[in-house]
């Protein structure tokens, strides 16, 4: 058994109630609250861990979503560094809601102000009887009328229990074991993009693999940064590959400093591309770019980081054989997570299953990111072009291509994603972890608009 903990302001002060559960994210949950509150605000504790809130730390927050009619209200909060007391606090900043803010895992801190007469409301026309996704069915329900409020101070201390850093965090959503709640959460992400007039259905555009001539049939682009202790054997895993058709590699070299430079010149061939851009500065989606549209680009473009490497030597030909099969736009593999000496760790194989063609396009919009290694039909991806960043490049791509393409996958692991200390996403600040989130949004909130659009 587990709990959900609300806190209920009255007398000016705040009682704790604890709703002992097998099922804490559960619509019968939620229905005891409804049940128990009788006045105007309660506040809904969201996640794990202690919580340290006062009535006089909270009265500004609950008085100003009470003027503005809140439904949804969150606020920044203090977190303690572990072995620190109270008066060493720091601001744990939340970010800004926004309509693409619809993955399941927005962080609106520990503590959500919710007005009680919005959840009986909810609970009232909810005909889908939720294990795990009550909640989130809830605050999605929320957002059609007016977006979440965000309180512009920290107003309580919250206590981390997850001691893991960024790195090991972000791939929990694709946990085999989590696969039963991933499936609800995608049944209300369906329903409230239904409910917006967002969501897309197929059938998808065909694509012609025969319209343009192509001196190579794929080509594998790698954009690299100082990666000379990787680079050298990205290469060679390209380079093994056994195929029944040609293609090379363009070695996209963003003015590496430290060696690696040097080191692809000895690969140059007629197979090897060391392309240098003709600015300095220039983001993974930028490189990507100059990639494509490079004169020696083949007709399907397949991705490779520069410190991850081909599962083996029929990674290229898997690849290229679904794009013929499926006669799609983009193609997206699985892989295996290892370590710097390629030995397996946790989570292991990342297949993303949760993917299907009539509503992965749709479920595309709830999580942060769809897999590897990606491939795209080269004419498709020059068209669409590369947002010039290096978080979320191919994210947003792929958000475009599925609302109109079809995109194809391979559910057997192809592609080896190498996790060590010089990952940039290994261990993030809070801020910088924001500014990611916020990018990811802001994709998601454009695709939104764009497919209401398209639809309407």
């Amino acid at each position: 058994m587990s709990k959900t903990s609300i806190y209920i302001p009255e007398n000016e002060s705040l009682k704790q109630v604890d709703f002992e559960t097998s099922q804490p994210e559960s619509i019968s949950v939620l229905q005891q609250i409804a049940d128990t509150v009788t006045t105007q605000y309660f506040f809904f504790k969201t996640k794990a861990g202690k919580v340290d809130v006062e009535y006089i730390d909270v009265k500004d927050w609950i008085d100003e979503a009470r003027a503005k009619d809140c439904k949804l209200s969150y606020s920044h909060q203090y977190k303690v560094p572990e072995s620190l007391e109270r008066g060493n606090t720091k601001t744990i900043p939340t970010i800004e809601y926004q309509t693409g803010s619809i993955r399941d895992d927005f962080d609106f801190g520990a503590l959500v102000l919710v007005k009680t007469e919005a959840l009986k409301n909810f609970l009232e026309q909810c005909k889908a009887n939720y294990i795990y996704a009550a909640w989130y069915s809830f605050r999605l329900w929320c957002t059609r009328s007016a977006m979440p409020f965000r309180f512009s101070a920290a107003s309580y201390v919250y206590h981390e229990p997850d001691k893991r850093v960024s790195g090991q965090k972000q791939f929990d959503y694709v946990d085999a074991r989590n696969r039963e709640r991933q499936i609800e959460m995608e049944q209300a992400a369906t329903h409230h993009l239904s409910e917006i007039g967002a969501l897309v259905k197929p059938p998808f555009q065909t694509v012609n693999f025969n319209e343009q001539k192509f001196d190579v049939e794929a080509t594998v682009i790698i954009p690299v940064l100082n990666r000379v202790k990787t680079i050298g054997q990205a290469i060679d895993s390209v380079l093994k590959q056994k195929t029944s058709f040609n293609f090379n590699v363009i070695v996209v070299d963003n003015y590496s400093s430290d060696g690696t430079s040097e080191l692809i010149k000895q690969y140059t061939s007629n197979e090897v591309v060391h392309h240098i851009p003709s600015e300095e500065g220039l983001g993974i989606g930028g490189c990507w770019n100059e990639g494509v549209n490079h004169p020696n680009c083949g007709r399907f473009s397949v991705q490779l980081d520069s410190d991850d490497l081909y599962l083996n030597e029929h990674t290229l030909q898997s690849v290229v054989d679904k794009f013929y099969e499926e006669k799609c736009a983009m193609v997206i593999g699985s892989y295996r997570m290892v370590n710097y000496n390629l030995e397996e760790i946790p989570p292991g194989i990342i297949d993303h299953r949760e993917w299907t063609d009539e509503n992965g396009p749709n479920n595309a919009l709830r999580i942060n990111g769809l897999g590897a290694p990606r491939a795209f039909f080269t004419p498709i991806i020059r068209q669409i072009s590369f947002p010039n960043v290096s978080y979320g490049e191919d994210y947003a791509v792929a958000l475009a291509i599925s609302r109109t393409y079809k995109i194809g996958r391979i559910y057997e692991p192809v592609y080896l994603c190498r996790r060590w200390e010089q990952n940039t996403d290994s261990d993030l600040s809070i801020d910088k972890i924001n500014a990611h989130n916020t990018y990811k949004d802001s994709l998601r909130t454009r695709e939104i608009e764009i497919r209401k659009s398209l639809l309407s």
